[in-house]
């Protein structure tokens, strides 16, 4: 019989051989007295105790646990699974199933969480002190058990789902472990997932031994450091992943993810490739190679990914936002328009929706249509800087300085930090030649990002206004010291030298700035030639 599942995400282990004078069925196992994940990975498969490997791990995760304690805990569940059996006459075979479900999910009350969004769920360590887990950490502690009592257990992938097998090369069946222990056929898993055909050679529905079953392990390991931010972590777990693993896809799709927020393009692309050849039908895989290649401004490829992710899901409101933003940088404005009112209505709480609408509109020279996109947004989320920010831009195009400043103006008191507005704020009161006001804007955008050559620019461009020379020079001399091909940042360094009569480096900053295609003011290069000939002959006439 066919039971609904919960959905879930990832992998499982086999268990071995059989206990005798009381012994755990592990005890001779080397792995059993690993000291370190690296120690474990030289080991063969089936020398391998999956516990101690995993809460290995837990210990680098979090230095407050101590593997042993739990492995003492997993020792005493599996000797009390043994006794109860023991005293019921059931023999260590199939018939210990309903037993060990009882006893997991009936009276020690483990459950499956809703999602996977919490990383402390993956761990060994957290299932055993929450008494709470999803697919994959689940089926490790039903693994673990499993290996101590000396059962036929192995874990089993499918895309975004881990269960349990019991195989003893005459009884066979599956354990689902989010549905208490459940039973749930081949052809269950083969629908509810979509698992690709791979004519026998790939990783989905084999039994796994051990060392594939941390493969799938590492891979989730990868997703929750990156979920903390640790990208390093990550990608060191999600390259074992693949190494142990590589033809799961979700490991390569996982990595390659990672290698794009590296901004390691190539490598990215290349793992996003072989995922899709593993599982062409992966619309998230499909979605990461449109950022890809957006990466790489390939538009066409990255159009033809998020294309190609909405036809496996229709409702993936990221990818049509992404394709919006695709279509954008090809000033198909019409099509931008109508993938993204598709995702409002999907998700038609979610303001940045509208503020990206408004931007569409904004590009496309329609501001007031933007400006109630941006209005929406707000009603939405009312301390949206971004929707402010986007409301200031059309207020400029529009020739509306107040109402610019005062949109800037809030948007920074919602985010002090935000660089752009406080740059564009700073352009407008320059603009009304406010430029000590100006220059405090720009020194503030400076401090968030330092390495700017706009920002650089700006600022000098605002003390040669103010008359402050030397600053500005400074402040050019940066801009060029970032960006040596910014022909403005030399032309306005040439300009402060020549207020400074500094007419030797002047020349040389507005030639640099001519090469470099700037438009240089005739009575400027008259001015300085004049004032360059003049030195030169009271040079000379010194000389005599």
């Amino acid at each position: 019989m066919k039971k609904t599942l919960p959905f879930c995400t990832f992998l499982v282990i086999a268990a071995v051989s059989f206990g005798a004078n009381g012994r755990l069925a592990n005890e001779n196992r080397s792995g059993l007295y690993a000291k370190s994940i690296e120690q474990v990975l030289r080991l063969e498969a089936d020398e391998i105790d999956l516990a101690t490997a995993i809460l290995l791990v837990s210990e680098q995760w979090n230095k407050d646990v101590y593997a042993q304690t739990y492995i003492s805990k997993l020792d005493d569940m599996a000797t009390e699974i043994r006794s109860r059996l023991e005293e019921k006459g059931i023999k260590i075979n199939q018939n210990a199933i309903g037993l060990i479900n009882e006893y997991l999910f009936s009276e020690l009350g483990f459950v499956s969480t809703p999602d996977a969004n919490d990383p402390e769920d993956l761990f060994l360590h957290s299932v055993l002190d929450r008494k709470r887990g999803y697919c994959l950490s689940l089926s490790i502690l039903y693994l673990s058990i499993g290996e101590r009592l000396g059962l036929p257990l192995y874990g089993v992938v499918v895309p975004g789902h881990f269960f349990v097998r019991y195989d003893d090369g005459q009884v066979r069946f599956n354990i689902e472990t989010t549905s208490k222990g459940g039973y749930a056929s081949d052809e269950h898993y083969i629908d509810k997932f979509k698992v690709p055909k791979d004519k026998g050679e790939g990783i989905y529905m084999q039994s796994l031994n051990r060392k594939q079953t941390l493969g799938c392990f590492f891979n989730n390991l990868g997703n929750s450091y990156s979920v903390v931010n640790d990208t390093d972590r990550a990608l060191s777990a999600l390259e074992k992943a693949v190494e142990i693993n590589p033809l799961l896809a979700e490991s390569r799709s996982n990595l390659g993810s990672i290698y794009l927020k590296k901004d390691r393009i190539e490598d990215a692309i290349r793992e996003l490739r072989a995922a899709l050849e593993i599982n062409p039908n992966d619309a998230k895989t499909h979605n990461n190679l449109g950022n890809a290649y957006v990466k790489k401004e390939q538009w066409n490829e990255a159009i033809s990914e998020y294309t190609e992710s909405l036809g496996l899901d229709p409702n993936f409101v990221n990818a049509h936002r992404n394709l919006a933003s695709a279509y954008c940088k090809k000033e198909m404005f019409s099509q931008a328009i109508a993938e993204l009112r598709q995702a409002i209505t999907l998700e038609p709480k979610d303001s940045s929706l509208y503020s990206q609408l408004g931007e569409v509109y904004s590009q496309k020279g329609d501001f007031e249509e933007a400006i109630g996109q941006y209005e929406k947004a707000l009603k939405i989320k009312g301390d949206s800087a971004e929707a402010y920010y986007g409301m200031a831009v059309c207020y400029n195009k529009q020739g509306l300085p107040e109402n610019e400043i005062e949109s800037y103006q809030k948007a920074l008191a919602i985010k002090p930090d935000m660089a752009a507005a406080l740059m564009n704020l700073g352009n407008a009161y320059c603009k009304k030649q406010k430029y000590d006001t100006a220059i405090g804007l720009y020194k503030r955008a400076k401090l968030v990002k330092p390495n700017d050559a706009a920002i650089c620019y700006n600022l000098g461009m605002a003390y040669l206004n103010n008359g402050s020379y030397e600053q500005a020079v400074n402040e050019y001399q940066k801009a060029i010291e970032i960006d040596p091909k910014m022909g403005d940042a030399h032309y306005g360094i040439g300009c402060a030298y020549y207020n400074l009569r500094k007419y030797d480096p002047a020349w040389e900053h507005i030639q640099a700035a001519q090469k470099l295609g700037v438009d240089i003011p005739k009575d400027l290069l008259i001015a300085l030639k004049n004032e360059l000939k003049r030195d030169a002959d009271n040079g000379a006439e010194t000389g005599k």
